[in-house]
């Protein structure tokens, strides 16, 4: 099966080091949406969609990059989201749309809280440090695994 995970780590990492464990399990590919031509993603039979959760949203240019996919790709997808937070269910949701308006069918979402410095949090060290952790890794890993099935 020929994956793509299309994904934005932006400030800690959090991100990429969920989309390496996922990656590692499904052999994808991992790109970043500015060096991702939209129509390319038609020619993989999965495809997955991630960045951290801001404030209950995808990071904008992973949202661009959706917005200027192809209508009718007809694939199975997924996506996912570190944050730090309870905000990513709105941010789920509103992805989830999109990615229907495209063609697309969300077969799975996965999420896990992680380190967050942003604002004021950054005065008070941060929290949720250390996350993803080894526990967070592992059950990514399942996730993928069970994406294999479907």
């Amino acid at each position: 099966m020929k994956t793509l995970i299309v994904y934005i780590s932006y400030h800690h990492g959090n991100t990429e080091k969920i989309a390496k464990a996922m990656g590692e399990v499904l052999e994808s590919e991992l790109r970043d949406p500015e060096s991702t031509k939209p129509e390319s993603v038609s020619e993989y039979d999965l495809i997955g969609f991630a960045s951290g959760n801001y404030f209950g949203k995808f990071d904008k240019r992973l949202v661009s990059f959706i917005d200027s996919l192809p209508r009718g790709i007809c694939k199975p997808a997924f996506i996912f989201s570190t944050h730090g937070g309870e905000s990513y269910k709105q941010a789920h949701e509103e992805l989830k749309k999109r990615l229907g308006e495209k063609g697309l069918n969300v077969v799975g979402e996965w999420h896990c809280k992680a380190f967050d410095t942003f604002g004021p949090l950054k005065l008070m060290g941060g929290i949720n440090k250390g996350r993803p952790n080894e526990a967070d890794v592992q059950d990514a890993k399942r996730f993928a695994e069970g994406l294999r099935s479907k």
